[in-house]
């Protein structure tokens, strides 16, 4: 223990450190307007639960909720069916060019995504899709990232697994559904939670997609609180705080699996 209490005061510190933006949102979204502005800030909240009921009245955040859950809901299911798929090709399947077309895939995740943002557009734009659920969706169905973690899972798999199968009369698909599937769990939970994270705090895509209220998503619809003069922080941070616990709380659950899913995507190149 004597030689471990330097790591724990530095893992400690480091802890309160990034614990404190949240603590100042907290106590932001519990002060009036003047207070949220004063100069040195007000450490002490004013207790204005009003705030939290004011952030529904402001903005659709109802809607928009809704409208999160949905498009978080499809992303992450897109991610892993499609994902898995191109994974388990990737890694049990032989057809030529196999590993020349995978590194294609890897070299996507090097753009930065604000480079696709226009290409993107003017194809929503072309289908009719601005303005609607399905051009938040759309473009996240399928990802790199999640085919590369997913068939780390599947070549950890020993290769008698397939041939087994194969005698018996199973197909690829059949393979893949009913052998390889459920041993990848793990990876599947990982992708899971990181799609549900990365889709429930979107803002670029949204904002440049969806420009009605009752089409945005929290993290777009927060957004629009800011205004160009002024921005009401007290209400913009109790509408953070209500769009952030659902995410917090999933991750507090499911943080054991997230975290072992992605250690073990290194056990086997």
């Amino acid at each position: 223990m004597r030689r471990t209490w330097p790591a724990h005061v530095t893992l400690i510190a480091g802890a309160l450190v990034m614990l404190a933006p949240f603590v100042w949102q907290l106590i932001v979204s519990l002060q009036t307007l003047s207070d949220s502005l004063r100069v040195p800030p007000v450490l002490v909240p004013s207790w204005r639960w009003e705030n939290f009921a004011d952030v529904f009245k402001t903005v659709p955040l109802g809607r928009q909720f809704l409208n999160t859950v949905v498009v978080t809901v499809a992303i992450t299911a897109g991610q892993l069916l499609l994902c898995s798929l191109a994974a388990f090709a990737f890694a049990r399947l032989r057809f030529p060019g196999r590993g020349a077309i995978f590194m294609v895939f890897l070299a996507v995740l090097m753009v930065p995504q604000e480079l696709f943002l226009l290409p993107r557009y003017e194809i929503m734009q072309g289908l009719g899709w601005l303005n609607t659920l399905q051009a938040l969706i759309a473009p996240g169905l399928f990802g790199a990232f999640g085919t590369f973690l997913l068939r780390q899972f599947f070549l950890t798999l020993p290769t008698e697994l397939d041939e087994a199968a194969r005698l018996d009369g199973a197909n690829p698909l059949q393979i893949y559904w009913h052998v390889m599937l459920p041993l990848v769990k793990p990876g599947l939970l990982a992708l899971g939670l990181l799609s549900v994270m990365w889709s429930w705090s979107s803002l670029l895509w949204p904002l440049v997609v969806n420009t009605d209220p009752e089409q945005m998503t929290l993290a777009a619809g927060l957004a629009s609180l800011r205004g160009q003069f002024q921005t009401n922080f007290p209400i913009l941070f109790a509408g953070s705080i209500v769009a952030s616990l659902p995410v917090i709380v999933l991750f507090v659950i499911m943080q054991r699996q997230l975290i072992a899913g992605i250690a073990f995507t290194g056990t086997k190149g």
